[in-house]
């Protein structure tokens, strides 16, 4: 029923903290053994994952990936988690270990790199149940390819050119799953996801930058200010 009330429950203390912008709310989603998920926290910091209402966590790096990361970001985390095993730096049996050992561990999928080879996404989707997201950064990604070897969801980030890319996606591929950087404002949120995307993926500011205008508050002999 449209316009219909949804009630809300908050708590004194927790109800500080990190809202996704709500254009990201105009989103289709992207169904995931039965949950839809139309916003993606990409961050690996647990205290902002634990503080914000995104539907899920991506939790990619620029490090080799290391299960004992994983397992804190989901023991932290109060939605799926999206978890990244490689295929940039960490290659081949490795990204299959890895992707193995993140569904025992209880991900909701595993996202590899832009580099990584079409038969190890091959040899990943025959080992784990899961789905897989390949990262697509530009137009030079044959997309055919990636989804023929195994990718079920994309995960496009080609910064400025990110809007475009997904237009470019969803005219070849009417019905992937597109997961996509929104930008760093609500119009070029909604212009990715007229563009063609599912669901967008969100950069939270970080702790020092949250801190900066709480500091400021205090110093200014003030209470803790909304964010």
């Amino acid at each position: 029923m449209s316009g219909q009330y949804v009630p809300e429950i908050q708590g004194e203390l927790r109800r500080f903290r990190l809202n996704v912008p709500e254009p990201i709310y105009k989103a289709s989603g992207i169904i995931v053994f039965g949950r839809r998920i139309k916003s993606v926290v990409f961050s690996t910091d647990v205290c902002i994952i634990r503080n914000t209402n995104a539907d899920a966590v991506i939790a990619v790096y620029p490090f080799t990936p290391q299960p004992i990361i994983t397992q804190a970001i989901m023991t932290a985390a109060e939605t799926p988690v999206f978890v990244g095993v490689g295929g940039g730096l960490t290659q081949g049996q490795r990204v299959i270990d890895l992707g193995l050992h993140a569904e025992h561990q209880g991900a909701l999928g595993v996202v590899v790199n832009a580099p990584t080879a079409n038969e190890t996404i091959r040899r990943l989707a025959d080992t784990i149940d899961i789905p897989i997201i390949v990262s697509v950064v530009s137009d030079n990604c044959d997309i055919k390819e990636r989804l023929d070897a195994g990718a079920q969801i994309l995960n496009v980030s080609g910064g400025a050119k990110t809007v475009e890319l997904v237009r470019k996606i969803r005219s070849e591929f009417p019905h992937v799953p597109i997961l996509a950087t929104g930008g760093p404002t609500d119009e070029s949120i909604e212009a990715t996801i007229e563009a063609g995307a599912n669901a967008i993926s969100w950069t939270p500011p970080t702790n020092g930058e949250i801190f900066k205008d709480i500091m400021q508050a205090y110093r200014e002999g003030k209470g803790h200010p909304e964010f």
